[in-house]
């Protein structure tokens, strides 16, 4: 092995390791937004998701309904 494919495979490592962190915090952040959605009353979630772009906002109310039940 040479120094070069050392080098590579390390680096390759590290940023596969920085995607997959990312993706962690995402999905993280995603379900506490999700978390506090389903805790507040019906007018005021709805208030918040006409704000959504609605692609987002479909998404959004699904996952709500999967997890939670709420419509």
């Amino acid at each position: 092995m040479t120094w070069t494919t050392i080098t590579v495979w390390t680096i390759s490592a590290l940023l596969a390791a920085g995607i997959g962190w990312s993706r962690w915090e995402q999905k993280k952040t995603q379900d506490k937004y999700l978390a506090e959605l389903a805790t507040m009353d019906r007018d005021h979630r709805e208030k918040l998701l006409s704000r959504l772009n609605p692609k987002l906002q479909a998404e959004v109310r699904q996952q709500l309904m999967l997890r939670y039940g709420l419509s």
